[in-house]
């Protein structure tokens, strides 16, 4: 072997641990999520959130970390886990709901947040716009008040003998009030007369629960809020036992056995989510990316809730749904 070649060997055997240590050293990036429930009831966003990233080339666990902070239905958790997020300095924070995108905002004002099933961050003065965010947040909106009246609409359709139904509601929820506010307006025209009942925690919900149960209504709606979307399972259960025929704002509670939902996906914000996370990962400002309304509004029916609680739907109404679950 020549002299120079086997230097130039010997060269390229040396650098060769370094090129590979650099390489092994490259920070992968880190994803916050942080959310009012727990891995059950928050499956279906998961899942959908995931499938976005793998669709742009993320595989967890070899080109990107998800650290998880779970509040298992205690809203009141989410700022202390918001903070952990902060103090691990990951790169950019997937909010879920509203009440997770308050907190990840209150945390920090640096690391970028994508907010996902959240209502009008306007109104919520997370943005100062939809068009131009501003600051470190921007987002997708899937909670929208307006679909209320069109949900009851859908009830009275299905029993168009009922009179009175109990709305189980969050009043510390910023969306829920608007909702509500929708559903009374909307009560003289369907010749519904609404009684509230509140839950803010678990034991509250419980309490809700089973006053409703003796209460008589013939039939039950649900403000949406993350509250009550992680003890959906919870809600639907206690339905079916007080054979209570009950609208949902959301597809999941359909799901997990509800009657029907009317509303946007909340699936389809998350597998978004993923396209802003990228972007931001790749540099963009999330100041600078709009805020993003929700675009598939579904109607989803379970057949066979309804045959259980002795209901016939009309055909009319299955030909408009978009997906019925036998």
């Amino acid at each position: 072997m020549k002299r120079r070649e086997f230097i130039t060997l010997l060269g390229g055997a040396a650098a060769w641990p370094l090129a590979a240590r650099a390489q092994q050293t490259t920070p992968v990036p880190r994803i916050g999520w942080l959310t009012t429930g727990d891995p059950t009831s928050y499956r279906f966003s998961l899942a959908a959130f995931r499938g976005g990233l793998r669709e742009l080339g993320y595989v967890e666990g070899r080109n990107v970390t998800i650290e998880y902070r779970w509040a298992e239905g205690n809203p009141a958790r989410l700022p202390e886990l918001a903070n952990q997020l902060v103090q691990q300095q990951v790169d950019v924070i997937l909010a879920g709901g509203s009440i997770g995108a308050r907190a990840a905002k209150d945390a920090t004002s640096v690391i970028p947040i994508v907010a996902a099933g959240a209502g009008d961050l306007v109104d919520l003065g997370l943005v100062t716009s939809l068009a131009r965010p501003g600051g470190n947040l921007t987002g997708f909106v899937t909670v929208g008040a307006e679909t209320a009246a069109k949900r009851v609409q859908f009830m009275t359709e299905i029993m168009p003998q009922g009179r009175r139904a109990a709305v189980l509601w969050n009043p510390g929820a910023s969306n829920a009030g608007l909702e509500w506010k929708v559903l009374k307006e909307s009560a003289p025209a369907v010749g519904l007369a609404f009684a509230p009942y509140e839950a803010r925690t678990l034991q509250d919900l419980d309490n809700a629960l089973a006053a409703i149960a003796r209460s008589g209504a013939d039939m039950l709606i649900v403000v949406n809020d993350p509250f009550m979307f992680t003890h959906r399972k919870s809600i639907v259960e206690a339905a079916g036992k007080s054979r209570l025929p009950a609208n949902y704002g959301f597809r999941e509670y359909v799901d997990d056995g509800g009657l029907m939902s009317y509303g946007p996906s909340i699936s389809d914000g998350y597998h978004r989510a993923a396209l802003y996370v990228d972007k931001i990962l790749k540099g963009a400002k999330p100041g600078d990316l709009p805020v993003v309304l929700p675009t598939k509004i579904e109607l989803v029916i379970n057949l066979k809730t309804a045959k259980a609680l002795g209901l016939t739907v009309p055909p009319t109404l299955l030909a408009t749904a978009d997906e019925v679950i036998e």
